[in-house]
C-alpha cells in the first residue's frame, strides 16, 4: 500500500469515527469561522458541496451563504470517463450520484475559474495547501486552470475539514491544486505555501 493510500485510510477511518453531534458541532463551528470573513457578501459566486454523511457537513454553510445573498454552486459529475465535473446553480431538485453525493439538477452552470470563492472536501490537507481527495481527481482537473496562472490566482479556494485532518505532508504529484486556506472546526489557517 503506498504513503497516499495508507494515509486516506487512516484519515477515513477518523472521519468515520465522528458521532452525530461531533459532526454537528463541527459544521456549525466551521460555518461561524467563515461568517467572519467577507467571502460571503451579497452577490458572490460560491462553489460548495452537498456533503456525504461522513464528510464535514456543509448544511450551515450553504444556509448561511443563501442567507448573505451569495449564488450557491454545486459539483456535477458530467463525465466518470474523463473526471470531470461542473458548478451547477443550488436547486432543491438532486439526484444522488453513484458516488453517494447529491448533485442539483438543471441546465445551468458556471465553470471553475468564474467562482469568487470554492470550498473543497478533502480526505486530508497539509500546511502546505496540498490536498489529498478520495483519488479519482475531480477537483484537480475542474481546477487544472490555477496552476498555470502568472498573475491572478481566483477563484480563493478553501479546504475544509475536522482539525484532525490535517496532517503534517502529504505526497503531491504535479497535476495536484494546492489549497489557499484551510477551516476547520478549530478556525482559520493561512497556509504555508512556500514552506519546503
Amino acid at each position: 500500500m503506498t504513503t497516499k493510500q495508507s494515509l486516506r485510510k487512516e484519515l477515513l477511518a477518523l472521519r468515520r469515527s465522528q458521532n452525530a453531534a461531533q459532526r454537528d458541532r463541527a459544521a456549525h463551528a466551521v460555518a461561524t469561522h467563515v461568517g467572519t470573513t467577507h467571502w460571503l457578501a451579497p452577490g458572490k459566486r460560491i462553489g460548495l458541496y452537498a456533503s456525504m454523511p461522513q464528510e464535514l457537513g456543509t448544511g450551515p454553510l450553504i444556509a448561511l451563504a443563501q442567507q448573505r445573498g451569495c449564488q450557491v454552486y454545486l459539483p456535477r459529475i458530467t463525465s466518470m470517463r474523463k473526471r470531470s465535473m461542473r458548478f451547477v446553480p443550488l436547486s432543491p431538485n438532486a439526484q444522488q450520484h453513484d458516488f453517494g453525493m447529491l448533485e442539483p439538477e438543471g441546465d445551468g452552470w458556471l465553470g471553475a475559474r468564474f467562482l469568487d470563492t470554492i470550498f473543497c472536501a478533502g480526505v486530508g490537507f497539509d500546511r502546505r495547501g496540498a490536498r489529498l481527495g478520495h483519488g479519482a481527481g475531480f477537483y484537480d482537473r475542474a481546477l487544472a486552470f490555477r496552476r498555470t496562472r502568472q498573475h491572478w490566482q481566483g477563484p480563493r479556494l478553501v479546504g475544509l475539514a475536522y482539525h484532525f485532518q490535517v496532517v503534517p505532508r502529504i505526497p503531491v504529484i504535479d497535476t495536484d491544486v494546492f489549497m489557499d486556506l484551510l477551516v476547520t472546526d478549530r478556525g482559520i489557517d493561512e497556509l504555508l505555501v512556500d514552506e519546503d
